[in-house]
């Protein structure tokens, strides 16, 4: 597949089929470790989670972050909150997950990396979503997955085969309408 073409068809696929395998988890993580990072440190460790056990607390974790009242979201009515966080508990169903992290003070590094293997599932025919946590929920993941001091969880990524998702991609903005010459505002 074309680079453009790759790029053109990336979304976040939040409803899988079935889990992707092992050795597909493997090919694309180091797609992954192959992004550019600050110095070349390669700030990064990555844990496949396969106990299902975890994956539901993790999944859990994200249900009461999602229930959380956000200023920022227009779904602060309690009822479209739980509606919201109920939905994104069921994304985990039939998903592999893959925690990401990085060494502390280095998280800016991590982003390449994530879209390397964003990328490099889709050519593997799979679908990825990232997942973040922050606050306490984002402290009980890093204890849960044994994250150690000296690292922290940068995101949780879905990955698996995708299945056919009920909701349509909102409309991306129209092209060059972010686009600037010199200055913000310019022509």
């Amino acid at each position: 597949m074309d680079v453009y073409e790759a790029i053109e068809k990336r979304r976040s696929i939040r409803v899988y089929k079935e889990k992707a395998s092992e050795d597909q988890l493997r090919k694309i993580i180091l797609a992954g470790t192959r992004a550019p990072s600050a110095t070349n440190k390669q700030p990064w460790e990555f844990i496949i989670v396969e106990d299902q056990n975890l994956i539901d607390q993790l999944a859990e974790l994200k249900y009461r972050l999602n229930r959380k009242e956000d200023p920022h979201r227009p779904e602060n009515n309690p009822n479209e909150r739980e509606k919201k966080a109920l939905t994104q508990k069921k994304y985990f169903q039939n998903a592999s997950v893959v925690a990401v992290c990085n060494e502390k003070e280095w998280e800016r590094s991590l982003w390449l990396c994530i879209q390397n293997i964003s990328l490099a599932a889709l050519e593997e025919n799979l679908g990825t979503c990232i997942v973040l946590y922050w606050d306490e929920e984002k402290k009980e993941a890093e204890k849960l997955l044994g994250i150690p001091a000296s690292h922290e969880l940068t995101a949780v990524l879905r990955v698996g085969v995708p299945a056919k998702e009920s909701h349509p991609t909102p409309p991306r903005r129209p092209e060059f309408s972010w686009l600037h010459k010199n200055r913000f505002g310019g022509k």
